[in-house]
């Protein structure tokens, strides 16, 4: 990736749009179009993007043009939010914080067919928690994760059709060695990748945030935070027992980490909420860093 360039990084306008929502629910249609710009989308893309917001209820436009408004809804602001203890947890596990005892944590349900759309929804829910599949209607994790499955259950009304359950000695078929368990049941080579590929970008981002200007620093961030989802979002989250060493993820989350630093350090007073849930969860890795 050469300077000044991005990653081919999927980056759809609508999450453009939302990520350039500030703390008071506005966006500056100038700098949507600026960053949308720096991004290689067209202004035909921006326009016909918050077209479909606006009909989908989720924004409201004021004026036209470069110099509108645009107003998110309630519908959008509730939406909106990370899921910032899922990427807290990711940055502990790499600062040492949590240590695996050894329990593999399982969960099978059974939903009738007449609830199709429940069953979807559940398995979608426990693939989306790092639970990998072992046979029909049974998937493990190495994480607890109780509390999140039976949630999920309750609000989809199948709670009289889950089972959860704890193991230290699950065995898939010949396989009994933790970390050859895991590398049967999780791809692991494809999700170093997706590290690979963000390590890469944010270490050029790293150098380009010293010199670039208020734009090129809002771009950065808006594709750094895709890159970031990109590659979090299949990652299990193993504890380090269960993966190679040393860990690519972990090298990976430490260069986000410095370059959301270098962002709020060179733009303290940014407004946008992108900027406070990433420095929320990013925070506490520098600052462990530095202590250590």
């Amino acid at each position: 990736m050469g300077e000044g360039q991005f990653h081919d990084t999927d980056i759809s306008t609508r999450t453009l749009v939302e990520s350039l929502v500030r703390e008071d629910a506005t966006i500056a249609a100038g700098e949507l179009y600026d960053v949308a710009n720096a991004l290689s989308m067209s202004d035909q893309q921006v326009r016909l993007c918050i077209k479909r917001l606006v009909a989908e209820g989720r924004f409201v436009q004021e004026g036209r043009g470069r110099k509108a408004v645009l107003r998110a809804t309630e519908l959008t602001r509730n939406s909106l939010e990370p899921d910032l203890d899922f990427v807290r947890y990711m940055y502990a596990q790499d600062r040492g914080e949590v240590s695996w005892d050894g329990r593999w944590h399982l969960v099978a349900f059974g939903v009738p067919e007449s609830a199709r759309h429940a069953r979807d929804s559940m398995r979608d829910t426990i693939l989306r928690l790092g639970g990998a599949p072992i046979q029909g209607g049974l998937y493990v994790s190495a994480n607890p994760w109780e509390d999140r499955i039976r949630s999920a259950a309750t609000t989809l009304g199948v709670s009289d059709h889950i089972t959860t359950l704890t193991s230290t000695d699950l065995a898939i078929g010949r396989h009994v060695a933790p970390r050859d368990i895991a590398e049967q049941l999780w791809p692991l080579d494809r999700i170093a990748d997706g590290h690979r590929r963000l390590l890469e970008s944010a270490e050029q981002y790293l150098q380009e945030l010293r010199e670039y200007s208020h734009v090129r620093h809002l771009t950065i961030a808006v594709a750094l935070a895709a890159e970031f989802t990109h590659a979090m979002e299949p990652d299990p989250l193993l504890p380090p027992q269960l993966l190679p060493q040393p860990w690519v993820g972990t090298a990976a989350r430490a260069a986000v980490a410095a370059c959301w630093a270098e962002l709020l350090k060179s733009e303290p007073a940014q407004p946008f909420r992108l900027f406070r849930w990433y420095s929320k969860v990013t925070g506490a890795a520098i600052d462990s860093a530095h202590a250590s």
